[in-house]
């Protein structure tokens, strides 16, 4: 078998998501700087009927026995894989993907962080896809599951509004369809003061007296305080038992997160913005994490992140991957013991959206995701969704 070309296509289509569209932001780094911390006009939700335009751009692997895919990817993920990745590549033989990516992290200085380990994390996953269709078996097969028929997912809340009548309201409608944990987004930190730490502690306060004592909750602060901030907060939020405390801190600052756990003893998760299990290991050594969140579109593919889970394993650490798309994380969750990657993340307002051109999108029915029986990661495309395609090339 050999790789014949790698192909980036755009697709364009419109999604009638009336109410998808994001009502509040996240708390963000540059929020520091009062030019970028005014919260301007939120956006309001689109209404059914008001289709929203998506654009989303896919990787595929073609080779004289099939084709892998992966998607949607980000462009700076694309131009890479064209410019440097698809020269590398045509002509070698899919199937020995550890082989792959050990040449593909060797063969730029700067390939093991960043936009090029996110541009080798979609080939990487492509060829999972390649190899499962090749073989006639979903992805989590090859990887040694599953290890259950469906997986507990929790409702990510990212963009939902935060005035505490609304959110009140969709809090106890998202516990309701099914779900039995839920992750909100603080949207305050450092550079909003005394107002903006009442502010996220009333999210707290409300969403714990809506939904009682025995729910998980969890909330996210998208690296966006800092140490002393982090402390104050995590002291205060620690009486309303969460389930964990998400990215504090900026991800490199390994010795403020320590201190953190040292001085609170709260339950912390983070690794979003961490890349191959060689930036994870020095967060489990210095028993910093009770959950590793590493993307597999982002932190090295499906390869890595089947690295990461058995070193956090030996660490006694869950791993919950983020979710920034849902087929490849939930191949890896279905591949390993539920007590070591108990949940898949579901980002209500944007996985839709994220699976918008897949003929059979991974979707929550009473807060769990069935598996998907088709080879590879099932990610066939709906013809009738596509309006136009393009294909996409650099320079």
């Amino acid at each position: 078998m050999t790789i014949r070309d790698i192909q980036l296509t755009e697709f364009l289509g419109h999604h009638d998501c009336g109410g998808c569209r994001s009502a509040e932001r996240l708390v963000r780094p540059l929020d520091v700087y009062a030019e970028f911390r005014d919260p301007g006009q939120p956006s309001k939700p689109n209404p059914p009927g008001d289709p929203v335009a998506i654009r989303h751009i896919f990787v595929e692997i073609h080779t004289d026995h099939g084709v892998g895919r992966y998607g949607p990817i980000l462009s700076e993920q694309a131009y890479l894989i064209h410019t440097r990745l698809r020269p590398f590549l045509i002509g070698r033989d899919p199937r020995p993907t550890a082989k792959l990516w050990d040449q593909m992290a060797r063969s730029d200085r700067h390939a093991r962080s960043g936009h090029y380990m996110m541009a080798i994390s979609a080939v990487d996953c492509a060829l999972w896809d390649l190899k499962g269709k090749t073989l006639g078996e979903p992805v989590y097969r090859l990887l040694g599951g599953p290890t259950r028929d469906e997986l507990p997912a929790y409702a990510s809340m990212l963009g939902h509004s935060l005035e505490p009548d609304a959110l009140t309201e969709e809090a106890v409608k998202t516990r309701d369809t099914g779900f039995t944990a839920q992750k909100w987004f603080f949207r305050h930190g450092p550079g909003s003061g005394l107002a903006g730490k009442q502010k996220n502690l009333a999210i707290v306060r409300t969403l714990r007296e809506a939904l009682g004592d025995g729910y998980d909750l969890m909330f996210d602060a998208w690296m966006s305080w800092e140490l002393d901030y982090a402390i104050e907060m995590a002291r205060s939020i620690l009486p309303f038992r969460p389930r964990w405390l998400e990215e504090l801190l900026p991800p490199g600052a390994v010795e403020a997160f320590a201190r953190l756990k040292r001085e609170t003893g709260a339950p912390l998760a983070a690794g979003e913005h961490l890349y191959t299990r060689w930036q994870v290991l020095p967060f489990l050594k210095a028993g910093i994490l009770d959950v590793v969140q590493t993307d597999p579109d982002w932190a090295g593919g499906i390869t890595e992140l089947m690295r990461i889970c058995a070193l956090a394993e030996t660490y006694g650490v869950k791993v919950v991957p983020h979710g920034h798309n849902v087929a490849a994380a939930a191949h890896v969750v279905a591949a390993q013991s539920p007590t070591l990657c108990p949940l898949v993340e579901y980002l209500l307002l944007h996985a839709t959206r994220q699976q918008f051109f897949l003929a059979e999108p991974l979707c929550p029915r009473r807060g769990t995701i069935a598996l998907p029986k088709t080879p590879g990661l099932g990610l066939e495309l709906d013809d009738s969704k596509i309006e136009a395609r393009r294909e996409v090339t650099f320079g």
